[in-house]
């Protein structure tokens, strides 16, 4: 029985609005064997038989169907959690910074925005695993910022996701 965290991508903002108490109740009729979800930003802990890309594929057939949405999800393992959030080199608290992990279903991907990242202007990212990504954003302009604007490329909706290192604390804390 695997321990795993999916990761909605583009829940609750740019119009796609999925109260939890549906996503729940949506979960229900997949195979697993427990679940929960955290805060509003499309978070799910839980367990289950399936392997990572079988559960992707479950969750993201699940939610096309009952929600209507083009849906992307990325599925790390509970252990992919716990070595993202250990190798990341900031602070989950600052009064002037965020600390942020892009999170992605293919490592090349984030190879390529790890490059093309790394050129930009005031801008220091981190490869902290395969599969993650750790950078900063001033506090109030995270949206604004010039790697933030990079990942929200629609080239790369299918395969990662962005989450707040305060956020993968919890989801971490869920799965244990």
């Amino acid at each position: 029985m695997g321990r795993y965290a999916v990761f909605l991508r583009g829940v609750n903002v740019g119009g796609i609005n999925i109260k939890m108490a549906d996503l729940r109740a949506a979960l229900k009729t997949l195979p697993l064997a427990t679940f929960s979800t955290l805060l509003a930003s499309g978070n799910i802990a839980c367990t289950a038989k399936a392997s990572a890309p079988e559960l992707k594929e479950l969750v993201e057939a699940l939610l096309r169907e009952r929600f209507g949405y083009d849906a992307w999800v990325v599925v790390f393992t509970a252990a992919e959690v716990d070595a993202a959030i250990k190798a990341c080199p900031y602070p989950a608290d600052s009064p002037l910074l965020h600390s942020y992990i892009t999170l992605s279903s293919e490592p090349g991907v984030l190879d390529e925005l790890e490059t093309l990242g790394s050129a930009l202007e005031d801008t220091e990212l981190v490869r902290i695993a395969p599969r993650a990504l750790a950078w900063q954003a001033p506090v109030g302009g995270s949206l604004a910022s010039p790697f933030s604007k990079l990942s929200a490329k629609a080239k790369y909706k299918s395969t990662t996701t962005t989450r707040n290192l305060r956020t993968l604390l919890k989801v971490r804390d869920a799965l244990a």
